[in-house]
């Protein structure tokens, strides 16, 4: 072993081992002190990346707890709104059953109207005004639930009143009724202005009721509201075929003109005969026409005829026999059931087209009224001495038993008429990430987008339909109001627990161990204090060689 005095390398190595000590100790001291294991980055590089991004996820839940708490006021302020729009909805109904009362006069409907016409004004002022943090809450525009108005009040007469009203006149007058067949209702086919009114289309398990939007009257009245050919008298019309169609082997030999002759006799075609008598310059021209040319009119005429003869021949109900007849008999043609109800005195349907050719003219001529306000229609005053079966009310109107079964017996299928209103959406950060999106609708609350912008009290039919369909889009938006708020207390609820594990999580990577660091500061210490004592010591150790040259 060799001594010397110029390095002195115990004496660096004790202190070495003690500056390492004293700097244990201080981390020890600091973290102990703060709270925390990671001070600074060198502490632990990985463990201070993933607590920040844990303290940044924390601070974004936070916040995001706050913006679903804030959207979940907005939705109570609108469920608010929404719940007096259908109070006041429900009062609109009241009003509008209420004008149905058939002892009420016209000042009566009208002060029925102006109180509608209030509430009216009040719902779209609800709509309106209802605010959050200076925000209108609903959508603001005015395109209506109802959609496209004419297809609209198309859509309304048939589910009201044309459609049911019809199948009780044909039941009514001709004794027959539909099987059940399915029925479609087509909007969609066109032969352009000027055309055909509406047809029928199908066979006996499923037809069409085809209306062409460019020539049907569409006023929104229980009757279609173009004079005289309304448009519940069309509907009454095509019914005819409909039902004959369902319910008889729809077999006429050809004979065309009993199809519609009968069609229009259901409602009257007086204005009709008349017209065609002018243009065809005498009524037996539109007699010789009736198979083909004057099919319409001069079938009506041929058909009314038959319908005399019948009666004169003791058969009750007249035509309505020979419907019942082929209703009875589905193998049966026209000419069979000629000759059974007639007993003989038609054995075919060339017998009878014989005798009305022969005499069809005479009959216009002194047994048809064609200027009185009566339509010539099976069980008014000129067919039946009945009561007078006007333009306007040859077809009753009929109460509405339901939107979703307008016939008893058809399957009807409506179109749909796509009508929406515009929605406001609200996009809620719901979580830390950007991802984390609740979107909240509301759509608009006023009169026009719930389709009640021309609501007619005086039409109750129609009124309540609209009033029902309003009452039933609010009671949907009310639903999808509550879903959003189960949903936001739902995502509050999950951001709060992954709030709480989160904390956890970070706390575990992040904050000191106090036990474990005590114990270590203590060790550090301990170490601290041997290792200065072993520097005094080897400080010494110099000292040694100076009583070497001593001696």
């Amino acid at each position: 072993m060799s001594l010397s005095i110029r390095n002195d390398s115990l004496s660096l190595q004790a202190q070495h081992r003690y500056a390492e000590h004293v700097s244990d100790a201080n981390t020890l001291v600091a973290r102990l002190a703060s709270g925390t294991r990671i001070g600074a980055a060198a502490d632990d590089p990985a463990g201070q990346a993933l607590a920040a991004r844990m303290a940044s996820g924390l601070k974004g839940m936070s916040e995001a707890m706050r913006n679903i708490n804030d959207a979940t006021s907005m939705l109570q302020v609108a469920e608010g709104a929404m719940s007096n729009v259908t109070d006041s909805l429900q009062r609109l109904r009241e009003l509008a059953v209420a004008s149905g009362n058939g002892s009420y006069g016209d000042g009566d409907r009208d002060t029925l109207q102006r109180e509608a016409n209030q509430i009216l004004q009040q719902i779209t002022q609800v709509g309106r005004e209802t605010e959050f943090n200076g925000q209108a809450v609903f959508a603001q525009e005015t395109t209506s639930i109802g959609g496209d108005g004419q297809v609209r009040n198309v859509l309304d007469g048939l589910r009201t009143g044309w459609l049911g009203a019809s199948e009780d006149l044909v039941r009514q007058y001709y004794g027959i009724e539909g099987k059940g067949a399915k029925l479609t209702v087509n909007l969609l086919d066109s032969d352009g202005a000027g055309g055909v009114l509406a047809s029928v289309s199908g066979n006996r398990t499923g037809m069409a009721l085809n209306i062409d939007m460019a020539d049907f009257g569409s006023a929104a009245t229980a009757d279609g509201g173009k004079a005289p050919q309304y448009s519940d008298r069309v509907i009454a019309h095509e019914m005819v075929h409909a039902v004959m169609l369902s319910s008889t082997s729809f077999d006429f030999d050809g004979a065309d003109w009993f199809a519609e002759g009968t069609a229009e006799l259901i409602q009257g075609a007086d204005e009709r005969l008349a017209g065609d008598i002018a243009a065809a310059g005498g009524a037996a021209n539109v007699v010789a026409g009736f198979r083909d040319a004057y099919k319409y009119s001069g079938g009506y005429a041929a058909s009314r005829y038959l319908h005399d003869q019948l009666k004169a021949l003791g058969v009750d109900g007249g035509i309505k026999g020979v419907m019942q007849y082929m209703s009875g008999h589905m193998e049966a043609d026209l000419s069979t059931a000629l000759n059974v109800v007639s007993k003989g005195r038609y054995a075919d349907v060339g017998a009878f087209e014989a005798d009305f050719e022969a005499n069809g003219a005479h009959y216009i001529a002194t047994r048809m009224n064609l200027q009185n306000a009566d339509t010539g229609a099976i069980g008014g005053l000129d067919a039946d001495a009945g009561p007078v079966r006007s333009a306007r009310d040859v077809v009753q109107d009929a109460a509405m038993t339901s939107r979703d079964k307008p016939l008893r017996n058809f399957d009807v299928t409506m179109p749909e008429n796509g009508g929406h209103t515009n929605t406001r959406r609200v996009q809620v950060q719901a979580g830390a990430d950007a991802a984390d999106l609740i979107e909240l609708q509301f759509s608009a609350m006023n009169a026009s987008a719930l389709g009640l912008a021309d609501l007619d009290m005086g039409n109750t039919a129609v009124a309540v339909s609209r009033i029902d369909e309003a009452i039933d889009f609010v009671d949907r938006q009310r639903v999808a109001a509550g879903a959003s708020s189960n949903r936001l207390d739902m995502a509050s609820a999950n951001a709060g627990t992954m709030s709480v594990n989160l904390a956890a999580a970070r706390d575990r990577i992040q904050d000191v161990d106090y036990a474990s660091t005590t114990v270590k500061l203590t060790r550090a210490q301990i170490l601290q204090q041997a290792a200065s004592a072993i520097l005094t010591q080897a400080n010494g150790a110099p000292r040694a060689v100076l009583a070497l040259l001593k001696t």
